[in-house]
């Protein structure tokens, strides 16, 4: 700030930094503001700065993208006793009696740039575990592309690879924590154990240290953050108090973590979640992210990705909400290598048979108990399903929506994703997912930047939705062949759906009816499958779906066969 009446040379000077070594401080005016951090060398670039005169003192002022509004597709967990039952948008059904403790909640965050700050955690450049390491090591690169986009957006940058300061304090960026004045806190600043009054004991047992393999021991052998993480010269760099500091100096009120151990330092250390939830702050964790310190070898005994997405779990439950890389760069987000369970995308966003409540229920029931990594795309009940670039890295996409005209580019990401030729299921709706109304009223236009598929129906999936049956009658559920894949163990072969019978036939040639639907002595096709040809991957399709089938052991059975029988597991 400048005072009133007082009057500032401005200079325009151009300086190309020259690289040097970490430590040596000299160089010309100013040149300690652009430099790029990047580990063992600052990497020269040629900038323009302005230097303004003031009082026989130099203010060096930097310019700063506009910050934007962030758009963040978050996922929670609430618990059920607390969960606010949302307003009905076209059901008359009644909202489902939610089966476990807790809720999974999908929402739409706007979060301003400028208030926003992104905290990378303990992303060090080697540990003493070398399996751990190389995850590290194997997440950075595409970090480092998060971190652009998101400093590109006006969000600050707090680099935090705690312990290894002395690297790093001769620079700027270093300064700015250290510099930062302090501030009254509701909690002293310091590690936080886990709070027994807020949340449970953690999923999986770490207390052997969570290492997998091989571990030194002894002094730490990491020494920087890895150098595949660019620090900017608008970036910040702390690792205790003067993290909490600057965010309070620079007015940030929502905070993103991501970086390593879930289930330790991005928890735990001052400027971790539980810090920052304390003092009231809006937090995130960017589940994609990170990774946690699990050896498979202790309980739960899962697999050590599940293990991690356990741990993001529990944040969602007694911390906060969480997001994925996703929303910064237009990628699917980010999965290691090693992780080899089947990927499995649901597809949902109204609420017509409460398909968007009982799909994330079923997602984490798959997860739980299937060995399967669930992505579930949420429309919050509109026209568009954000994150559908993940449909890249999908090995199958359940759908269940009704009467959607996507976003163009969305509607094109799942026509590339079946030409590709990978499997698609159906559930009820489904035969109907993409055609905005049954009969077009007079002049109807589809909107601008929307998009129909109206053979979704006919030529994907095989049936021929024309209409349904009463649906105070529901449907006789009939399996019609016992030695499919699909069928095995779909017992009893036999029983009552309180859904309505939808009208389907003709069936495609090639499709192979597995269950058929009746009221009274009228017949439809109710389940089949069709196999892969040129242009279109494995299909499945089942008109079951009303929300008292999700209860019934053998619609879980027939759903757990048709992803098997998709992905080929």
């Amino acid at each position: 700030m400048f005072a009133a009446g007082m009057k500032c040379n401005e200079l325009h000077v151009t300086e190309v930094a020259q690289s040097r070594p970490e430590g040596d401080t000299e160089g010309g005016i100013g040149s300690d503001l652009i430099f790029y951090l990047n580990e063992t060398m600052l990497i020269p670039m040629k900038i323009t700065i302005r230097l303004f005169l003031l009082a026989g003192c130099f203010v060096t002022m930097l310019s700063v993208a506009d910050a934007e509004t962030l758009t963040l597709s978050t996922r929670s967990r609430i618990e059920a006793s607390k969960w606010v039952v949302p307003e009905l948008q076209h059901t008359k059904l009644p909202v489902p009696t939610p089966v476990g403790k807790f809720v999974t909640e999908y929402m739409t965050a706007k979060w301003e740039a400028g208030k926003t700050a992104i905290i990378v955690c303990d992303m060090w450049d080697t540990l003493r575990n070398k399996v751990s390491a190389d995850r590290v090591a194997e997440m950075a690169p595409r970090m480092n592309e998060v971190l652009e986009a998101a400093r590109a957006k006006g969000v600050l940058i707090v680099h935090a690879p705690s312990g290894t300061m002395d690297f790093y304090k001769d620079t700027p960026q270093r300064a700015r924590c250290v510099d930062a004045p302090a501030v009254e806190t509701k909690l002293p600043l310091k590690w936080n154990h886990l709070d027994e009054k807020r949340e449970a004991a953690l999923p999986i047992d770490d207390s052997d240290g969570g290492w997998e393999g091989e571990t030194q021991h002894g002094t730490k052998p990491q020494t920087r953050q890895h150098p595949a993480i660019v620090i900017h010269p608008d970036d910040a760099i702390g690792d205790g108090k003067g993290v909490y500091y600057l965010l309070k100096q620079r007015g940030i009120k929502n905070v993103i973590l991501m970086g390593v151990h879930t289930n330790m330092c991005v928890l735990g250390r001052p400027f971790g979640i539980r810090q920052l939830s304390y003092e009231g702050m809006n937090v995130m964790l960017m589940r994609d992210m990170t990774d946690s310190l699990y050896n498979p070898q202790m309980e739960p005994k899962v697999n050590h990705f599940r293990g991690t997405e356990m741990v993001v779990e529990h944040i969602e439950k007694y911390w906060c909400p969480t997001l994925t890389s996703s929303d910064f760069i237009n990628k699917p987000a980010f999965r290691f290598a090693g992780d080899k369970r089947p990927h499995v995308i649901f597809m949902v966003s109204d609420d017509h048979y409460h398909a968007d409540k009982l799909m994330p229920e079923l997602a984490q029931w798959l997860r739980e108990t299937q060995n399967l990594q669930v992505t579930v795309l949420h429309g919050q009940g509109k026209h568009s399903i954000p994150g559908m670039v993940n449909l890249k890295t999908a090995d199958a996409v359940v759908v269940y929506v009704r009467r959607l005209g996507l976003a163009v580019e969305q509607m094109k990401a799942l026509q590339a994703y079946v030409a590709a030729g990978k499997p698609i299921l159906g559930l009820r709706t489904a035969n109907h997912a993409f055609k905005m109304n049954l009969k077009n009223p007079k002049g109807f236009q589809v909107p601008a930047g929307q998009m129909e598929w109206v053979e979704f129906d006919g030529e994907i999936l095989g049936g021929n939705y024309h209409n349904h049956g009463p649906n105070e009658a529901g449907t006789d559920v009939k399996n019609v062949v016992s030695d499919h894949p699909v069928m095995k163990k779909v017992e009893p072969s036999a029983w009552h759906s309180t859904g309505s019978l939808y009208m389907t036939q003709p069936l495609a040639k090639d499709a192979t009816l597995l269950m058929t639907g009746g009221i009274k002595a009228e017949v439809e096709p109710l389940t089949w499958v069709r196999g892969k040809v040129a242009g279109r991957g494995k299909v499945f399709y089942t008109g079951l779906g009303h929300p008292d089938d999700f209860k019934v052991p053998a619609f879980r059975q027939l759903m757990v066969n048709a992803i098997e029988w998709a992905v080929e597991k």
